[in-house]
């Protein structure tokens, strides 16, 4: 005899009291009793991802309840025996609306129920859909994305509003410097007066010489600045200014691009995938989407946040000042070093998830998407890639048509060798990462495997045939060759070559590749390589 489940009754009626004064959905619905077939009419309330049934609104326990966890809820026609009876009970019955909740495993019999209003039968049917505490969780993991977006956002706008206060205050300074000389100018005015006063009294010929002299002033005053302007226009330093803004222009372009790619891989593939991995026949696993898309969700965030600055500094435009951008930019780039150093695993675990039909097919339906324009999620996965090396270019750029004396000169060569040194170790721990993928999937080709390849400081450095040689006495330089001392014939053999060890294998029948019994592995510090200059 099986033994009854124990459960927190108190709890329970805890969670059955909120449900009564809380729930997501509560009324009155009919449900058929699994050994009777018959309909009884019970009270219900859905909390979360429970549902209790009472025997009336009024009932302080309930009756029972129904985990929903994993659950499935569809409409379905009445059942057949329904309309048997006379013409009044068929009448009444053609009124209800049925509704059966599935439970995700079997020897579970589904839950019938039923109602008279075919409105509060949908709203029962989408409550229980959204009765998920997995779904909940994955809307948790979006508000939190969400609201970390905002909070650096907020810090943008405070750092701005503090650039604004200090603006403002140059200004009052400024404001008060500009009173103090209207003051003097005041006071000199004043005493012109009396020498304006006698000049009402001069020659109207006089007035006439003066006012020709004040136009070919004006005139001439024209003609020098235009010259200027003219010259300043064809000079080395405004051609170069141009050019600069033509930089910023572009980098601004580029930028835009670069969010726009980043909002259709994170919307037309991570999450459409999140989803699907939730899903009760999933393609693919939580565990493969995050392996595949990494934090190319918080890399959108951040270029979100640095594009919506480029574009705030466009609309003060002539004036560019971009370094303080930078300055905010820099220190959350080395969420790149995560992405770039797994770049070459993730194209792996997508290779490995095509292999299965449903995944390849729900993949093809996502890249059919307009917004993709036919480019492939690995063209997508690819971009980040290269983000680190264009803003390198462009500040190396900039800096060319940036004098010297520029107020952001120091602050952009600070941001690009910043860059420089974040490329570098990037590029050293790819190379170190891949360097050991090698050398594993070298070890798992060879069928006796290779313990030396598990050192992380041997680096991979060529592979391919050779032609082993039977071993010849020759004078001094009798030595055994390569392989079997016992060797009689030529035979070709294939050959690993790393920094310390030397690695010699035949290959099957099959394809497999073994080690040689004697000499397989070779020592490269304890060896002496000797040229043979004879063709015989």
């Amino acid at each position: 005899m099986q033994k009854s489940v124990r459960y927190n009754e108190g709890h329970a009626l805890y969670l059955a009291l909120l449900a009564r004064k809380e729930g997501t959905k509560r009324g009155y619905l009919s449900k058929k009793t699994a050994e009777t077939n018959r309909w009884h009419e019970k009270w219900f309330a859905l909390y979360q991802n429970v549902l209790f049934y009472f025997e009336s609104e009024q009932s302080a326990r309930p009756a029972g309840m129904y985990m929903l966890e994993g659950c499935s809820c569809e409409r379905v026609p009445a059942p057949k025996g329904a309309a048997a009876g006379s013409a009044k009970d068929a009448a009444a019955l053609d009124k209800q609306h049925y509704f059966t909740v599935l439970f995700g495993h079997e020897g579970q019999k589904p839950l019938e129920l039923r109602c008279e209003d075919e409105v509060d039968g949908d709203e029962w049917v989408e409550a229980i859909h959204q009765a998920s505490y997995s779904d909940i969780l994955i809307e948790r993991e979006v508000l939190m994305q969400k609201y970390i977006h905002l909070v650096q956002i907020v810090e943008t706008e405070k750092i701005a509003a503090n650039q604004l206060r200090h603006q403002l205050e140059d200004q009052d300074t400024e404001i008060e410097r500009l009173k103090s000389e209207i003051v003097a100018l005041n006071k000199t005015k004043e005493r012109m007066r009396p020498y304006q006063g006698n000049q009402e009294d001069e020659d109207p010929d006089i007035k006439k010489i003066k006012k020709v002299q004040s136009f070919m002033r004006g005139w001439l005053c024209r003609r020098k600045w235009k010259t200027i302007v003219q010259d300043y226009i064809c000079s080395p330093h405004a051609e170069s200014m141009r050019k600069r803004n033509q930089i910023v222009f572009n980098m601004v372009e580029a930028e835009s691009e670069y969010v726009h790619q980043l909002y259709v891989l994170v919307n037309c593939f991570l999450r459409p995938l999140r989803m699907a991995a939730s899903s009760k026949k999933p393609p693919i696993r939580h565990d493969d989407v995050s392996s595949i898309f990494l934090n190319s969700e918080t890399i959108m965030f951040l270029h979100e946040i640095f594009h919506q600055g480029l574009k705030a500094r466009i609309a003060n435009w002539p004036t560019l000042i971009l370094a303080d951008l930078f300055d905010i930019l820099l220190p959350m780039l080395n969420i790149y070093q995560e992405f770039v150093r797994n770049h070459q695993y993730s194209l792996q675990v997508l290779a490995n998830c095509k292999q299965n039909r449903d995944f390849d097919k729900l993949l093809k339906q996502y890249e059919a998407n307009p917004a993709c324009e036919g480019r492939m999620l690995e063209t997508f996965l690819t971009y980040p890639m290269f983000q680190i090396p264009r803003y390198i270019i462009t500040l190396h750029e900039l800096l060319a048509h940036t004098p010297h004396e520029h107020v952001e000169r120091k602050s952009l060569e600070f941001a690009k060798s910043k860059l420089e040194e974040l490329s570098r170790v990037m590029h050293d721990e790819v190379s170190d990462t891949e360097n050991i993928r090698k050398n594993l999937a070298i070890e798992r080709m060879i069928v006796e495997g290779c313990d030396i390849l598990l050192d992380t400081s041997q680096t991979f450095i060529r592979q391919g045939s050779l032609i082993q040689v039977p071993s010849v006495e020759r004078g001094k330089l009798s030595k055994v060759r390569l392989g079997s001392l016992s060797l009689k014939k030529e035979g070709e053999r294939q050959c690993f070559l790393f920094t310390k060890h030397f690695l010699i294998c035949t290959r099957s029948s099959g394809g497999k590749l073994h080690l040689l019994k004697t000499g397989g592995v070779l020592s490269l510090i304890e060896c002496t390589l000797i040229e043979e200059t004879e063709a015989s």
